[in-house]
Order: C-alpha cells, then sequence, then structure tokens
C-alpha cells in the first residue's frame, strides 16, 4: 500500500494505490488539485483533473492509462454530464478501452471520481 505526496491527500485511513498478484488498485480520485486542495469548475474540467491525479497514482507504481483495464465512475449528476464527461474520458483514453462502470452517486461537493485497476506487464 503507498501513499503520494504527488496525490491530494486521502480523506480517510486508505492508502492511494495498492498492489497484489501483478495487479494495481487505485483509491477512489476526484479532481482536487494535489497542493491546494482546489477543485476545477465544470464536469469536463473536473474529469480532466480527476484523471490527472489517477495518472499521478499510477505513476506512483510506474503505470499509465494504458495499463489500466477497468474504470469505476461516479458522476455527482449522472445525466445531466454522462455526456461531457465521456467525451473527455475518450479523449485522455484515446484507443484504449479498459472494462467500465458508470453510476450516478452522491459526491462530497465534486462532479467525478474515479477509482481504476491496472495491471503491471512483464
Amino acid at each position: 500500500m503507498q501513499i503520494s505526496d504527488a496525490l491530494p491527500t486521502p480523506a480517510g485511513p486508505y492508502s492511494h494505490v495498492g498492489t497484489a498478484a501483478g495487479l494495481v488498485w487505485t483509491a477512489g480520485f476526484g479532481p482536487q488539485e494535489p497542493a491546494t486542495g482546489t477543485v476545477p469548475d465544470g464536469v469536463e474540467a473536473q474529469t480532466e483533473a480527476t484523471l490527472d491525479n489517477v495518472e499521478r497514482a499510477l505513476a506512483v507504481v510506474g503505470l499509465d492509462l494504458s495499463d489500466v483495464i477497468k474504470a469505476t465512475v461516479h458522476l455527482e449528476h449522472l445525466k445531466r454530464d454522462f455526456a461531457a464527461f465521456n467525451a473527455v474520458y475518450a479523449e485522455r483514453f484515446g484507443d484504449h478501452r479498459p472494462v467500465r462502470t458508470t453510476v450516478g452517486s452522491d459526491l462530497m461537493d465534486i462532479l467525478v471520481e474515479i477509482d481504476v485497476v491496472a495491471v503491471q506487464r512483464g
């Protein structure tokens, strides 16, 4: 289990990244900027910032978005924000299409939260 200074401080007693048997799990990340805790406005900007945090978490163990095999996404306003979120997500992942679950959730003053499972190759 690992915690990184490059990521927002955990909001509870949990680690940023866990590994076992060649798999990597991240905590759920929101759009908070690691150094200041600020959150950008709008679902597009929050999706970008959230994926930046997911990438930082994966980098802790030498991985990136291309290593993701499963993503779980929580949207505060599923129906309203899905299309805008999905456009940013598709751009960031490119041709890589990990398995994904997207649900509506009651989030803590953010619009997007994402956690992923990735695979360590080699």
